[in-house]
């Protein structure tokens, strides 16, 4: 072996198993040419070794750090399902009932096409009481649920489950572009635990925040894979960055606000631009010096079809809406209706309160509406404080953000964009929406939060100027982790149903009406009706202009048969309503759930009937008020059938069509007009078309199988059987069904089913007066069983002593079957 071979080997510069390849090297003495020759060869070799070695090192450091990612993603998905394992036992609560519960989007039998122009609730955008909440994918997917496993909750609580462990997915995946393996994790675990997202979790309709936050971090990602060669565009993924930015908007309306942090990272990230930089091109633009750098040559392609792309969508938008905001009450958004400098003073201050509330989500409230949050209504309000010291807060952050010349702030740059930019379109500050502050909508803004408190800690961590602090950080960490994962648990069950959920809004606050009036809701619907009264008077206790609540005191007070008390709330209701200002003319709106006191009212009079003329007026002036309010027009027209105005009553239903052509219980009404007219095949039509509509409508299935029977029509009498037997699939003890069905097969002399389905009638109601009867009628006459209709008749004239037909049969069979001429002598006397 040469001297030279033998060095390279004792200073370690080979590997053992090179030494191998000294095998094929000449062992004849080496001339001095040949000697140069074989420390050339052996130099390269060596190199190549280094080189497989580097790659072997790589290689191995991938699968290590593959097999971290793995263990972080397992630790994400086990924290999802350790935090939210009991929302599945939770039932549909507040917004569920109207997004899902009573939305005929979901149901099958409506046209797929609805959802994509009805607004998230069901209504038609068009209408004026839309919200103008656009998000029909979402509405989709509830709609899969539906298909499924119809309105059990807990389908749809494990979806949003598994949602949300998708966006921890996506999101750690977002923050190691950004941050260390360990601080991305770290980020990602803070926002999965995280108490602030339990309304978006927990409550069913946060699954529009869900999956706008899916489709927003997929558009983020793809945009970031288009750019990787800053100076090239991936066009493949510039239009999926597009298309996924689209979908996150149909998902929900922040989901667009990803366009703004696409923008930041292109010019602070992948060009690397500084601030400053971008203070001079702006102060050459305005002298008129126009120099286009070199860094927006190559971005500005991307940028404009991103932007392009965005205007186009909102212009989409805007005309879907119609061109028009939702209009909302005082109550849903106060400061809204304040003036100045109220409404100014409250929505900058609803900044640092949203803040606090994902920085020490410590009191979470379900609803921020009414009187929560009390009016900054001048600067001299303490609250003002909070504002000033938010606003220095983020002041210093930019600064740093943008000026710092160190590792960090660019990271920052990036959280502060995930903060403020998804935040912006609830934040009323550029126009009002329909709540004071909701914590649903935080939950895209706490990325931001979670990935700031991530850049702290890992400086805590990592500098070893403050190593002496790394013990604190983990533990503090920790501490955090274990405090906000058991509050996130623990709010779970506050979203168990309405009650407990309005319950733990009061220990929050005792000066918001509505959680008072929900909390009654919530006990009518266990039928504790004087305890729901309690709570509506509460309510307008703490609001006394809340006109919804005097409505709750007298439907409570009418359900309890205090009829005298609950005609008094609603003339009280009806007080507070707009008045007319004499000799002006002014446009005022009044909340259509408002004008449901001239119904109520109108409703409660009607039992009596001599004053079915002042409820036809009260409907009639609730119709002057609005021209669309359905349920007046309906009610009207019932009242109109019970005054023989049938042909009014017919108008009235024609009415109420124009504005909601789909609803069966009109077409129902129509139908009894038509039999009330003697018209039976309009009757027929109409109630065909009330179960094309809804096919469980159990009013029109016992009441065409009814006409089907009465008219003698043979062709039909299949279908009527087969729907008095669907209603009794949907009402097994519909007393009225059996009684009908039994009709039936004594049409079609099947006597002994006939007796069958009149005992199942008499056994579900006792003193059903006509079943009764008819049971008797056909046991002594068809069955030649007399004496086994006695009982029957004795009970019915027990209960309806002038039943002359039952008094009659009950002589005829005394007399003739019994002997007993002094018993039909006292029938005869009685009758």
């Amino acid at each position: 072996m040469d001297r030279t071979s033998y060095a390279a080997m004792r200073e370690g510069r080979w590997k053992p198993h090179s030494t191998r390849l000294l095998r094929h090297l000449s062992c004849k003495t080496p001339t001095r040419s040949s000697f140069l020759c074989d420390k050339t060869s052996l130099n390269g070799l060596e190199n190549k070794v280094m080189a497989e070695t580097n790659n072997n090192n790589k290689e191995k450091l991938e699968i290590v750090k593959d097999h971290t990612a793995m263990i972080h993603l397992l630790m994400l998905l086990s924290a999802t399902l350790i935090c939210y394992y009991n929302s599945l036992d939770c039932g549909f609560v507040f917004d569920d009932v109207s997004a899902i519960k009573e939305n005929k989007d979901l149901r099958l039998g409506t046209p797929l096409p609805n959802l994509f122009s009805n607004d998230f609730w069901g209504t038609p955008m068009h209408k004026e009481q839309s919200h103008k909440s656009y998000r029909p994918l979402c509405v989709l997917t509830f709609r899969w649920n539906y298909a499924v496993g119809e309105l059990d909750p807990w389908g749809y609580h494990l979806v949003n489950v598994l949602l949300h462990a998708l966006v921890c997915i996506l999101y750690y995946r977002v923050c190691l572009m950004f941050l260390s393996r360990t601080a991305g994790f770290v980020a990602a675990l803070l926002f999965t635990v995280h108490p602030i997202h339990t309304e978006a979790v927990t409550g069913i309709v946060g699954r529009a925040e869900l999956l706008s936050s899916i489709f927003f971090l997929s558009a983020f990602l793809s945009y970031a894979k288009c750019t990787r060669r800053h100076k090239e565009t991936d066009w493949r993924y510039l239009i999926s960055t597009v298309i996924l930015v689209a979908v996150a908007m149909l998902c929900k309306e922040q989901g667009i606000t990803v366009v703004a942090v696409c923008i930041v990272y292109e010019v602070f990230c992948v060009q690397k631009v500084k601030f400053v930089e971008l203070l001079d091109m702006s102060r050459a633009i305005l002298n008129s010096k126009i120099e286009v750098p070199d860094w927006l040559k190559v971005a500005a392609c991307r940028l404009l079809c991103l932007c392009g792309s965005t205007m186009l969508l909102l212009m989409a938008r805007m005309q879907i809406m119609g061109a028009k905001l939702p209009v909302f009450t005082q109550f849903d958004n106060p400061a809204a209706a304040a003036g100045f400098p109220a409404r100014q003073l409250t929505f900058n201050y609803l900044l640092p309160l949203n803040f606090g509330l994902m920085l020490f989500p410590s009191t979470l409230l379900c609803d921020w509406t009414m009187g929560t949050v009390p009016l900054v209504e001048t600067p001299l309000d303490s609250r003002n404080l909070a504002t000033m010291v938010f606003y220095m807060g983020l002041f210093q952050a930019c600064q740093f953000a943008l000026l710092s010349t160190c590792s960090a702030a660019r990271q920052m740059i990036m959280a502060l964009s995930f903060l403020v930019f998804p935040f912006i379109p609830a934040s009323n500050l550029f126009f009002p929406v329909g709540f004071v502050l909701a914590e649903r909508v935080l939950y895209m803004p706490s990325m931001g939060l979670c990935m700031m408190l991530a850049i702290g800690w890992q400086r805590l961590t990592n500098d070893k100027k403050l190593k002496s602090l790394r013990s604190y950080a983990w533990a503090g960490l920790a501490l955090l982790l274990l405090l906000h994962s058991t509050k996130t648990v623990m709010r779970n069950y506050d979203w168990k149903d309405e009650y407990t959920l309005f319950m733990s809004g009061l220990k929050v606050t005792q000066n918001n009406a509505k959680l008072y009036n929900n909390v009654g809701h919530a006990l009518e619907a266990r039928d504790r009706q004087l305890e729901a009264l309690s709570y509506f008077r509460k309510a307008a206790s703490v609001q006394p202009d809340d006109i919804g609540a005097f409505i709750n005191i007298g439907r409570a007070y009418a359900a309890m048969k205090m009829y005298k008390e609950a005609e008094s709330a609603y003339k009280k209701a009806m007080t507070l309503m707009p008045k007319v200002k004499p000799g002006q003319t002014y446009q005022t709106r009044i909340a259509p759930g408002y004008l449901s006191v001239y119904v109520n009212l109108a409703n409660l009079i009607s039992k009596n009937e001599s004053r079915l003329e002042e409820a036809e007026a009260l409907y009639r002036q609730a119709i002057s008020m609005r021209s669309d309010m359905t349920q007046a027009l309906i009610n009207r027209g019932d009242v109109l059938i019970r005054l023989n105005r049938t042909r009014d009553a017919h108008e009235s239903y024609r009415t109420a069509l124009r504005y909601d052509d789909d609803n069966p219980d009109i077409y129902y009404n129509l139908a009894v007009v038509f039999v009330e007219q003697k018209q039976h095949a309009a009757a027929l039509e109409n109630f065909e078309k009330a179960l094309q509509l809804d096919p469980h409508h159990r009013q029109s299935l016992l009441n065409s199988a009814v006409l089907i029977q009465e008219t003698g029509n043979e062709a039909l009498r299949p279908l009527a059987y087969q729907r008095l037997y669907h209603l009794l699939e949907l009402e097994p003890g519909n007393e009225k069904a059996y009684f009908n069905l039994g009709i039936l097969e004594m049409d079609d002399k099947d006597y002994k089913n006939a007796e069958m389905w009149f005992t199942k009638a008499i056994q579900e109601k006792p003193v059903f007066r006509s079943a009764l009867f008819n049971i008797a009628l056909l046991l002594s006459t068809e069955l030649q069983s007399p004496l086994e209709a006695v009982p029957y008749l004795q009970q019915l004239l027990k209960h309806y002593p002038d039943h002359h037909k039952g008094l009659i049969l009950l002589g005829d069979i005394y007399l003739n079957n019994m002997q007993d001429i002094d018993g039909a002598e006292k029938v005869q006397t009685f009758e």
